[in-house]
């Protein structure tokens, strides 16, 4: 069943039915105007104070993707690869204007994945965020100054037929379903369910 069978009753936009995180990636280049569209979406993401701490490291050109590669967990090395680009997500922990912490920090930097998610969508492309990989190798491969914490690598790219996938990587290929509205949801007050 497609996700317009699913949720055909909800009236809300298709693109956040459509977005899901497959590991089967074709391998063809991005059209830099497409990758710079999901960019720009990004940047227009709510943050705490307009602070907008989150940076995006984009690795487009072979020697930039396998720096990146090279720290991620083994299970994500095998199917990140084939994607053309790949993109650390970081967020400086303090605010700009006045170096306080900036705990909100990782939450704005998370709704701007979303918003690169959702427009990568938009162009024809697939976006999946990960969290295996050596955040210290990582920080430091990138050179990324001591204020910013990575939260994520981001695989783009288009869709590739899951043969491109091993076998025990193939059954997991599919949009995840979610857990029902009531069972996240709580009005008033946090109850147990």
């Amino acid at each position: 069943m497609d996700f317009k069978e699913r949720y055909s009753d909800k009236d809300i936009n298709n693109l956040i039915f459509e977005r899901w995180s497959p590991r089967a990636f074709s391998g063809k280049p991005i059209d830099e105007q497409k990758l710079m569209n999901i960019l720009e979406a990004a940047r227009w993401a709510p943050s705490c104070f307009n602070d907008q701490p989150w940076r995006f490291i984009v690795a487009a050109a072979e020697k930039d993707r396998a720096v990146v590669i090279e720290a991620l967990a083994d299970t994500n090395k095998l199917w990140a690869k084939n994607a053309p680009v790949l993109v650390a997500v970081a967020s400086r922990t303090s605010f700009s204007h006045n170096d306080k912490p900036n705990r909100w920090n990782g939450f704005d930097a998370g709704c701007a994945w979303g918003y690169l998610a959702l427009e990568a969508r938009r162009q024809g492309l697939y976006a999946h965020a990960m969290g295996g990989f050596d955040k210290l190798k990582l920080k430091e491969l990138l050179e990324l100054p001591d204020e910013y914490e990575l939260y994520a690598v981001v695989a783009i790219g288009e869709l590739a037929s899951i043969d491109v996938l091993s076998e025990e990587l193939r059954g997991r290929e599919k949009p995840s379903e979610r857990k029902p509205l009531e069972n996240i949801v709580h009005f008033g007050k946090y109850q147990v369910k």
